[in-house]
């Protein structure tokens, strides 16, 4: 038998992580790194938040998983919680960030369709995205590399340019149903959107009662400084897919929206068998009770402002190397001159820093959101060294 275990869908490599402490992981053989990828914004409080990990604990020894036909007084509480904080009016809960948006695009379709609108199904959405891994998630993504061998795809999306607002107005027509854009490009190489852009999608979708839907899977939950990275823009979104930092490590999502956008998801038309779980909503609980407040927002801004200009001071003495920064608070990317992924897994394997690569190039600097100035202290002394004997 020659195929591994573990379906080989993953290009692994050989760091193989045991143990976290705060901002660094610990390997099997022993080996500390500094890791500045927080599985994939993910780890937003660390490996070993006291807060986090002792709401696990107590809520895995009184009640971990009863399904969605009773009750639920602990989703009910953590489904208030985020209204209160958000544009939105009402949550559904999932496991992943893919199902989040699948979710999403059902409401916004059911928008439409239980008004009786049946023609009403076309989302647009926008070149680079990344949107998730399931058949509709890859086709609402127009990057090839993730359809090949999945032909074909689901119909009722439109592709356009990221940023390109007169091509936006143009691909609406009469079976558009919704926009879906993130604020902050992830996967696509941290891209954000300008103002202008997203306010002017939020005007379109109000003058063709269109849904719009913001993918914050990857920049929400105090990435950008901010709970949710909409607020940076001055407008709201009808529907919002969160996931990633909102269990801080334990799998989960949300589909926010509002009532109106809600309309049309009655009794029956959604479901899930594992979402909401109790385990989930203690560990969501305990993300919020650590970050949505201003204290931690103000932190995130500011730690991602000294790690901005430290790299932005740092890329000038290798103009070979790197081009420019991007980013909003603690979700930053370094545009290389060169293939970045080559650079991460040096920085990874030589240095102990982990790092994620991006498209277009990018490096992607996604720490945990309670780093500290020694933290950043420490990962520029490893870029540097690892910039300093780098080779491509």
């Amino acid at each position: 038998m020659s195929i591994t275990p573990l379906m080989p869908v993953y290009p692994r490599c050989d760091v193989r992580p045991v143990r976290g402490d705060n901002c660094h992981l610990v390997s099997e053989d022993g080996r500390r790194f500094l890791d500045f990828a927080s599985g994939i914004a993910v780890n937003l409080l660390g490996h070993s938040h006291p807060g986090l990990i002792g709401a696990i604990q107590k809520q895995a020894d009184t009640l971990m998983h009863v399904s969605n036909l009773y009750g639920s007084p602990q989703g009910e509480a953590l489904a208030q919680r985020l209204v209160d904080l958000t544009f939105a009016d009402t949550v559904f809960f999932t496991n992943s960030g893919a199902e989040a948006v699948e979710c999403a695009m059902k409401t916004a379709r059911a928008y439409h369709q239980h008004a009786g609108n049946e023609d009403r199904y076309e989302i647009i959405t926008f070149a680079n995205a990344f949107h998730g891994r399931t058949m509709a998630t890859i086709s609402a993504s127009n990057q090839e590399k993730m359809h090949k061998g999945f032909m074909p795809l689901l119909p009722g999306f439109r592709y356009v340019e990221f940023g390109n607002l007169e091509a936006t107005k143009a691909a609406i027509g009469p079976h558009t149903a919704g926009i879906m854009v993130e604020p902050v490009q992830g996967e696509g190489g941290i891209r954000v959107g300008t103002e202008a852009f997203i306010k002017g999608l939020r005007e379109l979708a109000d003058a063709n009662d269109l849904m719009l839907i913001f993918d914050e899977v990857q920049c929400g939950v105090a990435r950008t400084g901010k709970l949710y990275a909409y607020e940076h823009f001055g407008i709201e979104p009808d529907i919002l897919a969160t996931a990633k930092g909102i269990g801080g490590g334990f799998p989960m999502g949300a589909c926010l929206a509002t009532e109106k956008a809600a309309r049309g998801m009655v009794a029956g038309t959604h479901g899930s068998t594992y979402g909401g779980n109790p385990l989930a909503m203690a560990a969501g609980m305990a993300v919020l009770d650590a970050v949505a407040n201003d204290e931690f927002f103000a932190h995130v801004r500011t730690m991602g402002e000294k790690l901005r200009s430290r790299l932005e001071q740092f890329i000038g003495n290798y103009p070979d190397l790197f081009v420019e920064v991007r980013g909003l608070g603690l979700m930053l990317g370094v545009k290389m001159a060169v293939e970045s992924r080559p650079f991460v897994a040096h920085l990874r394997d030589r240095h102990g820093l982990l790092t994620v690569a991006a498209g277009d190039n990018v490096v992607r600097v996604l720490p945990p959101l309670v780093i500290t100035d020694e933290h950043i202290d420490e990962f520029m002394e490893k870029l540097s060294a690892g910039a300093a004997d780098y080779q491509p």
